[in-house]
């Protein structure tokens, strides 16, 4: 193996082959991925790889692009809630990298604005520490309906003051995601967020079709764990879930845990929506990684065959990670391997407005891929080019 390095400077040229590269656009055998620092060089025949790289023999399976899980709010022991720093998000990424997770946005269910503050805070400074994984941030509420609330305190649930909106508009620069019930945000003030160049996704809402609609029509791009803690779809009143599905334009996350949705209601949604616009999400609490009961606003979280419960059975957040949500989808909803792997990177970096940078094997995006064994397992990762063995 050479040690050599490559023209570009004094970094090594890293070539990685024998296993079959799911780039996002395609399944290419045979071939070999050159890494250059921190992003992907090309796509070239093994004969082709340039004398000076560092040559990995992958020994087989599936090379693809890194996972990127857009709602995350827990791993590895630690909830983002309860101590919203950047120790603590370094531990979440790490837990979820063990399972193909190369990117993630740390999500803050509904809690006080000083918690909210705190959050924005510890992921601007993760971010600029370079903390591998962390893309941005996701807060989900508090700006949703109480009878739509799930597990979330029913305490912070409110519309928008002025306060909020600063809040908000001073994401602005930040890749953040927005969760809210269209029904309780104006469309104006919907509008104002989007155009600051936030994402907003509805969730945990009541809203009717017709609110839904409006939401959509307002900016509106997104839909937070589709089909939960939402408004059903009905023969007369299709509801939020309805108004999803019909919306071409609007991206989906869903969670494939088997418990949240049931698998026929994943494959309806895979054929309803527009190819493209369903991607997979953990919603991912704090036994990912480190199994065991939690504690969530002062609650004990109740761990039980693969659930999170409060008390009273009512599901709070998932103990699903990534590779797991991936084999779900191929092995129980029977979506093909392609598109399952795309459902878990190429898709969510596109709604994030990230495609240029990351979700695919292309020239010139960040080299943050994942290897897979045959039976779908994390064998390695790879952020900004750096390997870590799962």
């Amino acid at each position: 193996m050479s040690h050599a390095h490559s023209p570009a400077g004094n970094r090594p040229l890293k070539a990685l082959v024998n296993a079959t590269l799911h780039t996002g656009d395609s399944a290419l055998a045979g071939a070999a991925l050159l890494i250059d620092g921190p992003v992907i060089a090309a796509i070239v025949p093994p004969e082709a790889i340039p004398p000076e790289a560092e040559v990995t023999d992958l020994g087989g399976g599936i090379l693809a692009p890194g996972f990127i899980d857009l709602q995350v709010n827990g791993g590895g022991g630690a909830l983002f809630n309860d101590t919203p720093d950047v120790p603590t998000l370094r531990r979440i990424a790490e837990a979820h990298r063990r399972f193909g997770t190369t990117g993630l946005l740390p999500t803050l269910i509904t809690d006080s604005a000083e918690k909210r503050a705190a959050a924005v805070a510890a992921v601007r400074a993760a971010m600029a520490e370079g903390v591998p994984g962390v893309l941005g941030i996701h807060l989900e509420g508090p700006h949703i309906a109480p009878e739509r609330r799930g597990v979330h305190d029913a305490r912070f649930i409110a519309p928008p003051d002025a306060g909020d909106l600063a809040l908000l508009g001073g994401l602005s620069g930040l890749p953040a995601l927005v969760t809210l019930a269209p029904e309780a945000v104006p469309p104006e003030q919907i509008r104002r967020l989007a155009a600051a160049g936030l994402r907003v996704a509805a969730g945990h809402s009541a809203a009717t079709w017709a609110q839904a609609k409006a939401g959509f029509a307002a900016g509106i791009t997104g839909v937070t764990h589709l089909f939960n803690a939402m408004s059903p779809l009905g023969s007369r009143e299709p509801g939020m879930v309805g108004a999803a599905l019909e919306e071409d334009g609007v991206w989906c996350g869903i969670i494939v845990d088997g418990h949240h949705v049931h698998d026929a209601s994943v494959r309806l949604a895979w054929k309803a929506k527009a190819c493209g616009r369903l991607f997979l999400v953990t919603d991912a609490m704090p036994p990912v990684g480190t199994p065991g009961n939690f504690q969530l606003y002062g609650e004990e979280i109740r761990v039980e065959d693969g659930r999170c419960v409060t008390a009273d059975g009512t599901l709070a957040g998932s103990a699903l990670d990534m590779a797991t949500a991936v084999r779900n989808a191929v092995e129980r909803v029977g979506i093909p391997l392609d598109e399952a792997l795309r459902m878990a990177s190429a898709y969510p970096a596109d709604f994030m407005g990230m495609a240029g940078r990351r979700g695919r094997l292309r020239p010139g995006l960040a080299a943050d891929l994942v290897h897979l064994d045959e039976r779908l397992r994390v064998r390695a990762t790879w952020i900004s080019g750096k390997m870590a063995v799962s």
